[in-house]
C-alpha cells in the first residue's frame, strides 16, 4: 500500500532549517563537496540527492566521467589522493555501523586536509547524511526527465 509521506520542509520547518544551516556552515571546495555528497547519497540509496548533486557537480565544473566513475572510485584512475581520502572518510562516516571510522581512514584524511578543512569535510558528510535520511524517509523523488 502506497501512502503519501510528509513534506518535511513545511511540517518540520525548524528541523529543516537547522539541517540547512548545518549544511551551509561548512565551507568546502565546491567540486569535492559535490563528489562527497554524491557518494554518500549513492550509499544511502537517495535518488533525489544523487540526481541533484550530480547536476550541481556539473555546474561546478566537474567532469561527467568522474561523476559516472564515482561509485567505483577505488578502481578508477580519475581521483587523486586528496579526493580518495575524502571519499574514504565519506564512506566510513556514512557506514558507521560497519567499522566506525578506521584509524587508517582518519589518518589519511588528516594528512590530506588541514584541521579546519577536515572539520568542514566532516560537516559536509554529516549534513548530506542528514539530508539523505530526510529524502529517503519521505520518498522525495528527483524531477521527471524532460
Amino acid at each position: 500500500m502506497t501512502t503519501t509521506r510528509i513534506t518535511f520542509a513545511s511540517t518540520a520547518r525548524d528541523v529543516y532549517r537547522a539541517i540547512a544551516a548545518l549544511d551551509a556552515s561548512a565551507p568546502f571546495e565546491p567540486r569535492l563537496r559535490e563528489l562527497v555528497r554524491i557518494r554518500a547519497s549513492q550509499i544511502n540509496g537517495c535518488a533525489f540527492c544523487v540526481d541533484m548533486h550530480s547536476v550541481d557537480a556539473q555546474k561546478a565544473g566537474e567532469l561527467d566521467r568522474r561523476i559516472f566513475a564515482l561509485s567505483a572510485w577505488r578502481e578508477s584512475p580519475f581521483f587523486d589522493e586528496r579526493e580518495r581520502a575524502a571519499l574514504a572518510l565519506t564512506e566510513a562516516m556514512t557506514l558507521l555501523s560497519e567499522d566506525g571510522v578506521p584509524d587508517e581512514v582518519y589518518h589519511a584524511a588528516a594528512a590530506a586536509f588541514s584541521e579546519a578543512e577536515l572539520g568542514n569535510l566532516m560537516g559536509v558528510i554529516i549534513a548530506i547524511n542528514a539530508w539523505n535520511r530526510v529524502a529517503v524517509s519521505t520518498e522525495l523523488q528527483p524531477p521527471a526527465l524532460a
